[in-house]
């Protein structure tokens, strides 16, 4: 069983609700935040697998089409392995934001269907994000839990940015 981090995308890796974008609907769309693909080359150098858990109900909605969405990931995926970083693989709930379903976090559909795929031990990963919703669903998983931001949280810890708290993951997965 290996050890994962599993990375909310928007607010965590990407900008979102920026100065120059609202939404990521198109792969121009993707601009990393500050040391995202720096963190992650640290990560994954480390030896851990690295996942990307997001909810895009866009897609139920009607804004985005998956192809498009694999677009948006596939550049995200090549942006990080520039600096030295590997995504494994990004898993997404494209159902619309009240849909009920399982996937759509803070429930932990993504993160189980990951681990049960991946052989992957939950207890002996973590769940990083910028939202309640992502540390919920990582709690839910049994997994330690990273929140990015300043607001208050019910996160294992928060940090700044996920540059900010690469010493403190690496620590927890000791």
């Amino acid at each position: 069983m290996n050890k994962a981090i599993f990375l909310d995308r928007d607010g965590v890796l990407n900008e979102v609700l920026s100065e120059r974008v609202k939404f990521v609907n198109k792969p121009e769309q993707l601009y990393l935040l500050e040391g995202a693909a720096e963190a992650v080359s640290e990560l994954t150098k480390a030896g851990y697998e690295i996942f990307v858990v997001t909810n895009q109900g866009g897609v139920g909605l009607g804004f985005l089409k998956e192809r498009e969405l694999k677009k948006i990931h596939e550049r995200l995926q090549e942006l990080v392995a520039a600096k030295g970083g590997h995504i494994e693989e990004v898993a997404y709930c494209p159902h619309k934001p009240k849909a009920g379903c399982e996937c759509r976090k803070p429930n932990a559909g993504m993160l189980l269907e990951l681990a049960e795929r991946h052989h992957l031990d939950l207890a002996k990963s973590i769940m990083v994000g910028d939202h309640e919703r992502d540390i919920e669903a990582g709690k839910k998983a049994g997994c330690k839990t990273v929140f990015i931001g300043s607001e208050q949280t019910s996160a294992d810890i928060q940090a700044s940015s996920l540059l900010e708290a690469v010493e403190d993951i690496l620590e927890m997965l000791k």
